[in-house]
């Protein structure tokens, strides 16, 4: 049967869809994951190892020879790329497009690198693998305070990325400008000398007091007694008081007696970031895979008002990026775009097409678009800025189907057809799809996705909702003897 006419036979059927159609779109469009930009897989790792002193010919020949041969045992690798300097080996290892799971094949690729890293030389640090390439930190909140130090803004900081990751939009939050701690033993080579010290044996001396080992344990029937040591250094205070004994004398001397000891941070910094020209730490926060991304900037918000009143006065959370506002003021153009299209259309449709014939050909862009929404929900097809594109560009695409068909059934019905044989016409539907394995295709494929959904549910409504609104409300006037179509213009063009 077609489509048309079980619609108008079963219009009350048709009604209640229409309905249920509106209702969960609404719902939908309140329940989609929203987002600056779509998601896409991330196929390319990065492995850096560490060879102090080494040149660059020995790192490619000791290192990164090694790994690459490793690594290329991997049947999902694309092409490999490295760098050999100084000290220093990168490699950059791509995944082919055709493979989507990226976690198992950088845990394969990691065993391989744990195994090659046994033959490696003793004095190499890593190899460290980083494929987390993806996180987009969209919402940053900087630390400041008046009179604190680095320590103490760590502290808090700290304390702050704990609250935001028990929001449950939130899927990672990172630390940026902390400064590390070193304890700073400075001493006067011409004072060591004299006193028979060299600096070898100086730290040497200190390494056997500060122990960090395990002192082992006791088992006593069903109880075990843990040992640990005591000795290590758990203030400056105690660093400075430290006993030095001078080697080939019987004499003792502090630590502090020989050289200053102090607290204080690595210099030249490996980041550093400030505030309005202030000393300050950076709490980056990531949106977790589908999440809503203004649901995200309203619960940060809230931590940070309320962490605001815990912490004493000179401490401030200032938000210096915030991703949500922005996806926030595109949906809203979008809204805002949908309304203007309907203004103009109906606008349009009235001063062309009459009253009836303009409200109904108007009534498909709302209806079609709320159609479109409860499919994206069930397709797991958020609100982006690829999918708002799509949305916007299908707007100026939405009517033609409602005009085709009115001015269809309009004409049919003007030769004297009755109203339902009028409505059971036949419309042409747009499928554009993109099928390319790349990370571009990936990235717009919402595009593609969105838009192809749209006009879809439009030529569904164009065959169902606009036929039955036509036979409901649309009156021409009559032509019962089809002169519309016997001029001279309509002649010609039949010939040509």
């Amino acid at each position: 049967m077609n489509i048309t006419s079980a619609a108008l036979k079963k219009n009350r059927l048709t009604i209640v869809a229409l309905i249920i159609i509106l209702l969960g779109g609404l719902i939908s469009y309140g329940n989609l994951s929203r987002s600056e930009d779509p998601g896409f897989i991330i196929r390319f790792a990065q492995v850096m190892t560490l060879f102090p002193g080494a040149s660059p010919e020995r790192v490619e020949m000791l290192v990164t020879d090694k790994l690459e041969k490793a690594i290329m045992e991997m049947p999902e690798l694309d092409f490999i790329q490295s760098e050999s300097k100084a000290g220093v080996s990168v490699i950059y290892v791509a995944i082919k497009q055709s493979y989507d799971h990226m976690r198992p094949i950088w845990d394969d690729m990691r065993r391989k690198i744990d195994r090659a890293a046994a033959d490696l030389p003793a004095d190499v640090i890593g190899p460290m693998v980083n494929d987390e390439f993806g996180d987009v930190f969209g919402t940053v909140i900087t630390i400041t305070g008046e009179g604190f130090t680095y320590a103490e803004l760590k502290e808090i900081a700290d304390e702050v990325r704990d609250e935001m990751l028990l929001i449950a939009e939130v899927a990672k939050v990172d630390i940026f400008g902390a400064q590390q701690e070193r304890i700073f033993v400075e001493y006067n080579n011409a004072r060591l000398s004299e006193l028979g010290l060299s600096p070898l044996q100086l730290g040497q001396i200190l390494e056997s007091r500060n122990i960090v080992l395990p002192g082992g344990e006791v088992t006593a029937g069903v109880d075990r007694i843990v040992l640990e040591p005591s000795g290590n250094f758990e203030t400056v205070e105690e660093l400075r008081r430290s006993v030095i004994s001078l080697p080939g004398t019987n004499e003792f001397l502090y630590l502090e007696d020989i050289a200053a000891i102090e607290r204080g941070y690595i210099d030249p910094p490996e980041n550093k970031v400030t505030a309005s020209g202030e000393p300050a730490l950076a709490i980056a926060i990531s949106l977790r895979e589908g999440g809503n991304i203004i649901t995200l900037g309203e619960r940060v918000q809230e931590t940070r008002a309320r962490l605001q009143t815990l912490y004493p006065i000179g401490i401030e959370f200032d938000v210096v990026a915030f991703e949500p506002a922005e996806v926030d003021r595109a949906i809203s153009d979008f809204v805002s775009s949908l309304q203007q299209a309907i203004m103009v259309v109906v606008l349009v449709m009235l001063l062309f097409l009459g009253l009836r014939t303009g409200l109904v050909v108007a009534s498909l862009i709302p209806t079609a678009i709320t159609m479109s929404l409860l499919v994206m929900s069930f397709l797991d097809i958020g609100l982006n800025i690829v999918s708002l594109a799509a949305l916007i560009i299908s707007l100026g695409l939405l009517v033609d189907n409602a005009i085709v068909m009115v001015e269809s059934i309009q004409v049919q019905m003007s030769e004297g057809k009755s109203a339902v044989d009028s409505a059971i016409t036949t419309i042409a539907a747009f499928l554009p799809f993109y099928l390319a394995e790349s990370d571009t295709g990936e990235y717009v494929a919402p595009l593609f996705q969105v838009v192809t959904i749209t006009l879809l549910c439009s030529w569904l409504l164009a065959l169902t909702m606009i036929p039955l609104l036509a036979v409901k409300f649309v009156r021409p006037k009559a032509d019962p003897e089809g002169s519309k179509y016997e001029t001279p213009f309509y002649r010609r063009y039949r010939g040509t």
